[in-house]
């Protein structure tokens, strides 16, 4: 019985705390045992990579010495940015933008999502490559490739219908062609989740509202649809995020449109502007990690939804497919439309720029005008070569790390009851909602002075890289680690193994699915990085993505657009050894 004027939630918050403290003991006199050993060297690194340039972002904001300087605590930079009416104008800037984009993305991804699914459209196989062959091509050259297509004075596609119609109708350097850049840009993520959720709804409702004598039409609007409403809103919220922290589109588009968001505020203040202010930019980039946090955890919220709906069941079913009769072509032609917007006009309008000797609208004439030398001085431009190398090494060596990191993080939380386990998880999710400029801002406020000498050397972008990018390893492996019986690690150890042998022969093998399809994920993320590396790259250490930026920005456009197919190319290349790589350790 509960003694009398004790609370039972009281004495239950006790006992909570009695058993906290008792696991915690019993966690440090188990030291010696590999697991808890590992636990700890990976909660710390982890930790270390999560919250030490969260704080010094925040030391930057309040601070008012000049980055590496020390200096006093104050508000003062607070007061500037939110007593000053640009900072509301760029807040509705941003999610104007975002707001836009996401909803512009989602349209797309839900049509190709539908159609590839749940009709019997022609060519649905083609149609996929939307959610895969965008993934090697940078946002960054998107959006320039859009500009030389639809930019006022000489784009491809305004100098045509100017030839057809006589007008040139289309201005990219508006709100609305930003918006219409970062939807295509963003379209492939939103058409993966839709499209998986598509696939693993449970057909049943849809058969008996077909039974009722409901028409398709009337069946996709009230049933399908609202069945992956909790779907199409996390692809929504997710699409939010990106938009909304994204800098790659901005830096291309909204700068010239005199259209200024969040992160190209920042990167004016750090680096755009003299002399630069990153106290301000520190305070602008918590501005933005204050908004990303809250979306992101919306978009959480959204997914756990979408997993209650997607496991209706645990019989196995195929998606209902709808007879789309007459319409066949004509949803089939919507699709393909689509499908070279997004992929085929970005890629051959780069195709085309790097053989012209100079940017001008071409015409059948100017076909001997055509030249090679841009490819010619790529391959002797030593800077282009080093920076081909160094995003190289870091995409190859960051994804790497971050699935080792992810690996263990993994087994870790899912398969042991270690105490604290739930904290590490949680650590490794918060790089996600950073935004990269922010990221950016605290690394440079965190390693400045660092004891070991990493700024403005090829680690700074490393450490971001694993920072950031951790959390994209983390769920392949996570998704994996689940379908692993702890029955086949109880074998091991009964036979004899150790952790480390249980681990390396048992563990790793039966994820090597989701290890490398995570490595491949994160290779070809981090070769076309530039939102973080931009803000942290050095001479000498300089990435593909800052590389192009600054070409683009000197007008060696046909340069821009061989280094942009190149590297498209190579991180081909790399997907492909990856595919074969898992192939072969399949067999």
């Amino acid at each position: 019985m509960t003694p009398t004027g004790a609370r039972p939630d009281a004495s239950a918050a006790a006992a909570r705390a009695i058993t906290s403290v008792t696991s915690l003991r019993h966690f440090i006199s188990t030291l010696h045992n590999p697991t808890n050993l590992i636990f700890l060297v990976v909660g710390i690194t982890v930790a270390f990579l999560a919250l030490y340039p969260t704080v010094f972002l925040f030391y930057g904001s309040f601070t008012d010495a000049p980055i590496g300087m020390p200096g006093k605590l104050t508000l003062k930079n607070y007061l500037q940015v939110f007593s000053d009416r640009e900072t509301y104008r760029l807040m509705v800037n941003s999610i104007c933008f975002a707001l836009g984009s996401s909803t512009f993305s989602l349209l797309i991804a839900l049509s190709l999502a539908w159609v590839t699914v749940r009709t019997n459209a022609p060519f649905k196989a083609l149609f996929e490559l939307t959610a895969i062959i965008p993934n090697v091509l940078p946002g960054l050259l998107v959006a320039i490739s859009w500009v030389f297509l639809l930019n006022p004075t000489n784009g491809l596609l305004n100098a045509v219908c100017e030839h057809l119609i006589g007008i040139r109708p289309f201005n990219i350097y508006s709100v609305w062609g930003l918006i219409w850049v970062e939807g295509l840009i963003t379209a492939p993520v939103a058409y993966l989740i839709l499209a998986a959720a598509l696939k693993g709804m449970d057909p049943a409702l849809e058969e008996a509202a077909k039974v009722s004598g409901s028409s398709e039409v009337g069946l996709t609007c009230k049933v399908t649809f609202p069945l992956v409403r909790p779907a199409i809103l996390a692809a929504w919220t997710l699409n939010f995020v990106r938009a909304i922290e994204s800098f790659d589109t901005p830096a291309i588009i909204a700068v010239p449109a005199r259209f200024e968001v969040f992160t190209t505020k920042i990167f004016r203040e750090a680096m755009g502007s003299f002399p630069s202010n990153h106290n301000l930019a520190a305070t602008f980039a918590v501005a933005l990690l204050a908004i990303a946090f809250f979306l992101v955890y919306i978009y959480r919220r959204m997914t756990s939804r979408v997993e209650r709906y997607a496991t209706v069941s645990g019989k196995a079913f195929s998606s209902r497919t709808t007879d789309l009769g007459r319409w066949r072509s004509l949803a089939a032609v919507v699709a393909f439309v689509l499908l070279i917007v997004m992929v085929l006009f970005p890629l051959l309008t780069l195709l085309l720029i790097s053989f012209l000797p100079y940017y001008f609208v071409p015409t059948f004439a100017d076909l001997p005008a055509l030249t090679f030398k841009h490819y010619h001085d790529i391959i002797r431009d030593d800077r282009v070569l080093t920076a081909l190398w160094n995003s190289l090494r870091l995409a190859i060596g960051g994804a790497s790390l971050c699935m080792i990191l992810a690996t263990l993080i993994s087994y870790i939380t899912v398969k042991t009851k270690i105490f604290g386990r739930q904290i590490l998880e949680a650590l490794a999710f918060i790089p996600w909602a950073f935004p990269g400029a922010a990221l950016a801002m605290g690394l440079l406020w965190a390693y400045v002075d660092f004891p070991v000498p990493v700024f403005n050397t090829l680690w700074i972008l490393l450490i971001a890289y694993i920072s950031r990018f951790l959390p994209y390893g983390l769920r392949a492996t996570n998704s994996t680690i689940i379908q692993i019986h702890n029955e086949l690690e109880e074998a091991s150890v009964a036979c004899g193994a150790g952790f480390a042998a249980t681990f390396r022969r048992i563990v790793v093998p039966l994820m090597g699915r989701g290890i490398v399809a995570g490595w491949i994920l994160l290779v070809t993320q981090l070769m076309r990085e530039f939102g973080t590396s931009i803000f942290l790259y050095s001479p000498g250490a300089e990435p593909l993505g800052p590389l192009i930026f600054f070409l683009y920005q000197d007008s060696r456009y046909g340069a821009v657009a061989v280094l942009g197919l190149l590297l498209c190319v190579v991180s081909m290349i790399i997907v492909g050894a990856g595919l074969r790589f898992a192939r072969l350790k399949a067999a």
